[in-house]
């Protein structure tokens, strides 16, 4: 019998962007980002002006996951999460988002935004569990299938870093 590997969580580097993209395009097939994307992400994520965290999940040599995060004036909004289809139910998604949160609380934001796919009940059910509450809706925002958008926010506590752990026992609890 074999101990199964666990994805441990390291900085996303510019070496990381071609398997990211296989990734990337095997999920979201539609609206997969560019390379280009993802080089103009990457290149706001080092030194003292950072205003960008991006991670991923490597399993042995596999990235099996990743997810981004960007700052500005106190406001965070998540650029994308990710988990290769063989590790969905596995946790690893509140893992990524659990990062993000804590980077949000590193940048000193008091609220994490983001925009998720109206059809992606899966991630909606993620972010309600962290806390996340829908605001309003983007018409046609992913292209070019021209699927709306659910734009959710989380509100941080501002004693106490993120809002909220998971309310699941699935989940990654913030300590922080």
């Amino acid at each position: 019998m074999t101990t199964p590997v666990i994805p441990v969580l390291r900085e996303m580097r510019w070496w990381d962007i071609d398997p990211v993209l296989e990734l990337e395009k095997d999920l979201f097939p539609e609206d997969a980002w560019s390379r280009g994307m993802f080089w103009s992400e990457l290149a706001h994520s080092r030194g003292p002006e950072a205003t960008r965290r991006y991670v991923v999940a490597q399993e042995g040599q596999r990235i099996v996951g990743y997810a981004g995060l960007a700052s500005a004036g106190g406001l965070a909004d998540v650029q994308t999460i990710a988990v290769a289809r063989d590790h969905w139910g596995t946790g690893l998604g509140s893992t990524l988002l659990t990062e993000l949160l804590r980077a949000a609380t590193a940048f000193e934001c008091a609220e994490v935004m983001l925009e998720c796919r109206i059809d992606n009940v899966r991630a909606q059910k993620l972010y309600e569990r962290f806390g996340f509450e829908a605001i309003g809706f983007r018409r046609g925002y992913y292209q070019p299938g021209n699927v709306d958008a659910l734009v959710m926010r989380l509100t941080t506590a501002s004693d106490s870093g993120p809002a909220a752990a998971p309310t699941s026992d699935r989940g990654t609890e913030i300590n922080g």
